[in-house]
């Protein structure tokens, strides 16, 4: 496990996205398709923004690039509830050159056939990198600490009654999560700071605490997020 702290958000998401570029390029020196799982939130859509803007000057066939989620809100295509449109906002033209695999939207449909939709496409995919954001709970995808979602069986599965609004997701589970040969958190704000030091630790009362990758565990943390870390972390 590798855990780097900097100095503010917009440090954390400009390294990250400078350090997955470095790692998509390595990657593709050695497979012919790479496997990435994309997260939501504030500081992922900012990352993916720098990303978009920094991608055309890195040698990359975004062609050969899956892009899967770790979870989405069951909600309209259209809903700013969606993790992908903060994707798809920040990434520009790479989003037209990579395959993408979006999990599906509330048009009418049910919750469980969805799941059970993309746990089929998804099949016994690895992924080569996994990133993952952080609740102030400690929950990670829509697996959430105490609550029925992490405790369901499967690969992807149908969530509802979410701690956090919007009530109906759908989410992959630690097992593929476990199975992703790098993990990489991503988490800023001092309302992180105790979940992060709780998962870095390996606290297993909380989803975070027991997702990790197969090869590395990757923790990109602002000051305030790593503030309750042990010293010497």
């Amino acid at each position: 496990m590798t855990v780097e702290i900097l100095d503010s958000p917009g440090e954390v998401a400009e390294t990250l996205a400078v350090r997955l570029l470095d790692q998509l390029v390595a990657l593709q020196r050695t497979r012919a398709e790479v496997h990435l799982g994309l997260t939501g939130g504030t500081i992922a859509t900012t990352m993916y923004q720098r990303l978009g803007a920094l991608a055309p000057v890195r040698d990359i066939d975004w062609s050969q690039v899956h892009l899967w989620w770790g979870d989405e809100r069951w909600v309209s295509p259209d809903s700013p509830d969606r993790n992908d449109l903060g994707a798809r906002a920040g990434l520009g033209q790479i989003w037209d050159l990579v395959t993408l695999h979006r999990m599906p939207a509330n048009e009418g449909g049910d919750l469980d056939a969805a799941a059970a939709a993309y746990a089929a496409e998804l099949g016994d995919t690895v992924l080569d990198i996994c990133l993952l954001g952080l609740g102030p709970d400690g929950h990670v995808a829509s697996l959430f600490p105490g609550h029925r979602s992490e405790q369901q069986t499967g690969r992807v599965i149908a969530v509802r009654d979410s701690p956090k609004p919007p009530p109906e997701r759908i989410s992959l589970t630690l097992e593929v999560i476990n199975n992703a040969d790098e993990v990489w958190f991503v988490a800023t704000g001092s309302e992180k700071a105790e979940a992060a030091a709780r998962a870095v630790s390996g606290d297993d009362e909380l989803p975070s605490g027991r997702a990790r990758g197969r090869s590395r565990t990757c923790w990109w943390l602002d000051r305030d997020a790593a503030a309750q870390l042990p010293t010497g972390d």
